[in-house]
């Protein structure tokens, strides 16, 4: 985890049984550190948001959304924040497979961490050159190549009508 991260976060992970490690300034100097970690010491390494499996899992995020709606045919919009995408583009698919094709899955981010709402409107990942401090929790300076992936062939699926 970075060095900032709040001393709740740190604790709740450490009463779960996790060993905390803090290091650097932001997420992405945190995670590559874990990457490092990882491969020297022979660790399996689960990126955040940017694995099928992973996005899947958020996805059921989407999942419970409906199943609470009574009229989930009338849902007329989810919103989802983003950080590295792994929650917006998982509720997006379940949403579009099973919900209804009119339902928006809208993604919020910060003014100074819109990594994603950059990246979709270049078409390719686009790398911040620092993030704001607001939202700690989404605070990436580039999102995860799995994920603009999703969400731009979610994006065509809509422009297509569902289809």
């Amino acid at each position: 985890m970075p060095n900032g991260t709040p001393s709740i976060k740190v604790k709740n992970v450490e009463r779960l049984g996790a060993k905390v490690v803090l290091h650097g300034s932001d997420f992405d100097e945190a995670k590559i550190e874990c990457a490092r970690l990882a491969n020297a010491y022979g660790l399996a390494f689960v990126p955040p948001y940017d694995d099928p499996l992973v996005i899947a899992g958020q996805g059921t995020v989407g999942l419970e959304i409906l199943k609470q709606v009574m009229d989930s045919e009338n849902l007329d919009g989810i919103f989802a924040s983003v950080g590295g995408g792994g929650l917006v583009a998982g509720i997006c698919e379940y949403v579009k497979r099973i919900g209804s094709p009119k339902t928006k899955v809208i993604g919020a981010e910060t003014f100074d961490g819109d990594a994603m709402a950059r990246s979709l409107e270049k078409g390719e990942r686009v790398t911040l050159a620092d993030v704001g401090p607001f939202s700690d929790g989404t605070a990436v300076k580039i999102v995860g190549e799995e994920t603009v992936q999703d969400l731009q062939a979610i994006a065509r699926w809509d422009c297509q009508g569902g289809q």
